[in-house]
């Protein structure tokens, strides 16, 4: 007898191939067979009129610490997805040097908009290596869950406060041990940062940008010792273009480990085409040395809201940090100040803004909540509109707003390029070898921005709106290619043998319901979050965690091991 019989399904696997109708028959978690059947099951799933197919592999997310208060990972469990990665951009919560849960509390809630409060107490912080944190996690969860390790984390874990120079040969080599003995634990691999905006609440740049050249290889070197291990990037180049320098980099990362890299984030805009290109030059630069370097795509656009309470993208505007960091009197009385609003229009408006002049569209902002009886009405409305009412300047008239809130306004910047042309771009993007679909950055940035409904909302372009692609292409991005890429075991497709990690969706109504902000935190810190629409089920493990689009509690999930869950990704050119 079956676990589980899905029957009357159209079965999209995950290999790209044209859907079949078939049934799909579950036992111990596996999946046992896939066609006409006529033995029993102890449950039966009718899936007439849906999709089978294989649960999303997100690439990039940073659940690190909400798996702790959420086993569920929500939103995107309710989304499809079933395995996750986290510990991307140099950043884990493990190792753990004593005395230092402050430290990584207070830069996580800068770097990745986790709020303090619930760091603070959704989490005991009582662990100290990487495997006594994976194993805290394992047997808990709902979905299937994969860690690198952070380089900030084992820096700062070796270094502590002198963190922030170039580490002398013994500190290396303690890194170094460090590394091997959390990566035989588990770790998937490897993540750095050695981007710009990576700073924390002090302004200070985070430990990974204080390494050298020279740590860096020889820490990814010993990644390459360890079976089934990947690498995860992120350098300033990833948002304004790459140098020489970063693409030679990357380039020795790679091949230095003997492992595919992946950097986060490559956006994409037909205005400006030539940065397109240059992206992508980057790893097929890599390619001509046996290198493999992929970049990381959304393949929806994921609105982000900003406020001048919490830590967000305006921060980063050329002078604004110093000021927004100001506590929130002091911050309130510097921008009712005439000198002080224009020193900080000019300097955002000028050429050291960088990529974040798309910010400064102060007229393009759409107010959110409000929390004063002086802004009752303005929810919804553009601050341009709002100014030319008042007579008065859209910037003036958007810190009056947030002033009146107590700074606790929610605003919503324009959204990018939306443009045919940008499309298309995005096309070849997703149908290019040296990129990768996904990364939805879930669990940061939860009062800022919400990306865990892409894979819904992507099915659902694909299904009903754009339709770039077909729903078996767009099926196989979301979930055999990110398992491909990191290696992972019987995962990300439909196929006997492999794990039965499942979504069950209808093609008419896929998607996901409007983005609202929830008071579910520990600590009574709130968070984005979005519904999914015409999800019927979703099984880890061959058990349904998520049953017409509500959780269902059941927690199948486990860690994901380097070497006993994945196996090795050879280079290209090995």
């Amino acid at each position: 007898m079956y676990d589980t019989l899905i029957t009357g399904g159209r079965v999209v696997d995950g290999s790209g191939g044209a859907a079949l109708r078939a049934d799909v028959a579950i036992r111990d978690g596996r999946i046992v067979a896939i066609g006409a059947t006529d033995e029993s099951a102890a449950e039966t799933i009718d899936a007439s009129g849906h999709i089978v197919a294989p649960g999303v592999v997100d690439p990039h997310t940073h659940y690190d610490a909400q798996l702790f208060w959420d086993p569920a990972a929500s939103p995107s469990n309710l989304h499809g997805v079933t395995t996750v990665i986290g510990g991307n951009c140099g950043f884990s919560l493990a190792p753990l040097a004593a005395g230092d849960a402050d430290y990584t509390r207070r830069m996580m809630a800068v770097v990745e908009g986790m709020p303090l409060e619930a760091l603070e107490n959704g989490i005991d912080w009582s662990w100290r290596s990487f495997g006594e944190w994976l194993d805290r996690l394992d047997g808990c969860i709902a979905v299937n869950a994969g860690f690198l390790v952070g380089h900030c984390a084992l820096r700062r874990s070796v270094m502590g406060k002198e963190h922030a120079r170039e580490a002398t040969d013994d500190e290396v080599g303690r890194m170094t041990a460090t590394l091997h003995e959390s990566l035989a634990a588990g770790g998937l691999g490897l993540s750095t940062s050695r981007s710009f905006t990576h700073k924390d609440w002090e302004g200070e740049p985070v430990p990974s940008r204080f390494a050298s050249e020279d740590e860096l290889l020889s820490l990814f070197r010993s990644v390459g010792e360890h079976e089934g291990t990947a690498l995860e990037f992120i350098a300033s180049g990833c948002l304004d273009g790459f140098s020489e320098q970063e693409i030679a980099l990357m380039t020795e990362m790679s091949l230095a480990a003997g492992r595919a890299l992946n950097w986060n984030v490559f956006t994409i805009d037909s205005k400006k085409h030539g940065l397109y290109a240059q992206q992508l030059a980057a790893s097929e630069a890599a390619a001509r040395r046996g290198a493999r370097v992929v970049a990381l795509t959304m393949p929806i656009l994921v609105g982000m809201t900003m406020s001048f309470d919490t830590y967000s993208p305006i921060h980063q505007l050329p002078d604004w940090g110093p000021i927004l960091r100001l506590p929130l009197l002091e911050r309130m009385r510097a921008l009712r100040d005439p000198q002080v609003r224009r020193r900080m229009k000019e300097r955002a408006e000028s050429p050291d803004a960088g990529v974040f002049t798309r910010f400064t569209d102060w007229g393009g902002y759409l107010i959110g909540e409000t929390y004063s009886s002086a802004n009752d009405g303005l929810t919804g409305r553009l601050v341009g509109e709002i100014a030319q009412e008042r007579a008065a300047s859209a910037f003036d008239t958007l810190l009056d707003i947030a002033l009146e809130d107590e700074l606790r306004t929610i605003l919503w910047p324009q959204p990018p390029d939306d443009d045919d042309a940008s499309w298309e771009l995005r096309l070849r993007a997703w149908n290019n070898e040296h990129t990768l679909l996904g990364g939805s950055d879930a669990g940061a940035h939860l009062d800022r921005m919400c990306g865990a409904p892409y894979p819904t909302l992507f099915l659902a372009d694909c299904l009903r709106g754009r339709r770039l692609l077909s729903v078996e292409r767009a099926v196989q991005a979301l979930t055999d290619e990110p398992a491909r890429l990191f290696g992972l075991l019987d995962r990300g497709r439909v196929a006997v043998g492999y794990r039965a990690d499942l979504m069950i969706f209808d093609p008419a109504t896929v998607g996901a319901g409007e983005v609202r902000i929830v008071d579910d935190l520990p600590g009574g810190s709130s968070r984005l979050f979005a519904d999914s629409l015409g999800m019927k089920r979703v099984l880890v493990n061959g058990i349904a965690i998520v049953a017409d689009g509500k959780s269902t509690g059941a927690l199948p999930g486990g860690i994901l091991r380097s070497g006993r869950d994945t196996a090795t990704v050879p280079l290209p050119g090995s």
